[in-house]
């Protein structure tokens, strides 16, 4: 399994908002793709800051399931508008072989 390793810091006081599209919109469209979510984690130092880590089942597969999910119409024309603009940075680590670190199958 190919894991990425997912940070994002959002603009001020916007952490709330954003999580309750992504567990609504965002992780139930990344599912139906095959795509696994674990998480998110909220920082405890950080209020504006959140991890999560999205699992592809190998790399071969993980462009064509973000091109699917990122070309998609929900994407397109509902979630990149209003989650795009309350992110001030994201950072992503690309980890192989994490399959028995985290359990997932």
């Amino acid at each position: 399994m190919i894991v990425e390793m997912r940070t994002y810091k959002l603009n001020p006081g916007k952490r709330d908002q954003f999580l309750a599209i992504f567990r609504s919109k965002s992780m139930p469209a990344h599912a139906e793709i095959g795509m696994k979510i674990l998480g998110p984690w909220l920082s405890i130092e950080d209020p504006d800051t959140f991890f999560f880590m999205r699992g592809f089942p190998d790399l071969a597969s993980r462009e064509p399931m973000k091109a699917k999910f990122y070309e998609g119409e929900l994407w397109k024309t509902e979630l990149e508008g209003l989650l795009m603009p309350m992110i001030e940075r994201y950072d992503v680590v690309l980890v192989d072989d994490a399959e028995e670190l985290i359990g997932w199958q």
